[in-house]
């Protein structure tokens, strides 16, 4: 089986590409840095091919698309975990900025997700990981527009799930909390303040949804004190749950991914 992995040189990313390696995938990996993904693929003992691409721009997303339909070297799996965050509020941000997040969190998404699901549709085979965050389940952080993002791709992969699923295709949003990867860092988030019990490990997070894609479950939340804050974010009035989010308008920018 061949996987195709985006967003792959850290993080959850990488941690994807680890665990379907020890499972015995090849593997495909996508991401802008060709040097940090030769590396990578170099760790691996499966065969890796690597596509340097940047998903936030129609080249790098026609790229990737174009290997995904690709019908003489079908892919099995696709990771969609290429994303961005950006560490200000709406009113102190620029178009250009807020269109740079969409094409990367949702548009690259939409696109790659059509370029795979055909093939597999017709093959009868196939699944489809679209990472999304548990902070698209509400609107928690006043003026950040990445909650907004993952709350698409949830939606998306949940309404895709439901398309496909009588093919034998598998389609899942996977929504963790606060992970520990280069993510913040890179969005400029400071997490020093952090508690270090909101913390998951990107291994476990992979291993829990591979666990829930073999369960046939549109939407997997690992750890049970996320699967908590869902319930709640779900369930709250949502005054309350707004009153919640003004109080704590101070910590903006503490993206959950």
């Amino acid at each position: 089986m061949t996987a195709l992995v985006t967003g792959a040189t850290a993080g959850i990313g990488a941690a994807f590409a680890r665990e379907l390696a020890a499972e015995g995938h090849e593997l495909i990996l996508v991401a802008r840095d060709g040097d940090r993904l030769a590396a990578l693929a170099a760790e691996l003992p499966v065969p890796v091919e690597i596509l340097p691409a940047d998903l936030a721009t129609e080249a790098g997303c026609d790229a990737v698309a174009a290997r995904l339909a690709d019908p003489a070297r079908p892919v099995d799996l696709l990771v969609n975990n290429a994303g961005r965050s950006l560490n200000r509020s709406f009113l102190r941000s620029t178009a250009e900025l807020e269109e740079a997040l969409l094409r990367l969190n949702i548009h690259a998404v939409m696109r790659l997700t059509l370029a795979a699901l055909p093939g597999m549709v017709e093959r009868g085979r196939g699944a489809v990981v679209n990472v999304s965050s548990v902070s698209g389940f509400a609107a928690l952080m006043p003026g950040s527009t990445y909650p907004a993002s993952k709350a698409w791709v949830t939606n998306f992969s949940e309404s895709q799930a439901l398309l496909v699923r009588p093919s034998g295709v598998r389609v899942m949003a996977l929504c963790p909390g606060y992970t520990r990867t280069e993510f913040h860092e890179r969005a400029g988030i400071d997490t020093g303040r952090m508690p270090g019990w909101v913390w998951l490990d990107a291994r476990d997070v992979v291993r829990a949804a591979m666990r829930d894609l073999r369960r046939g479950r549109m939407v997997s939340v690992p750890d049970w004190k996320y699967k908590l804050a869902v319930f709640g974010l779900r369930h709250m009035p949502r005054g309350l749950l707004h009153r919640a989010a003004t109080d704590a308008r101070g910590r903006i920018g503490h993206d959950e991914r």
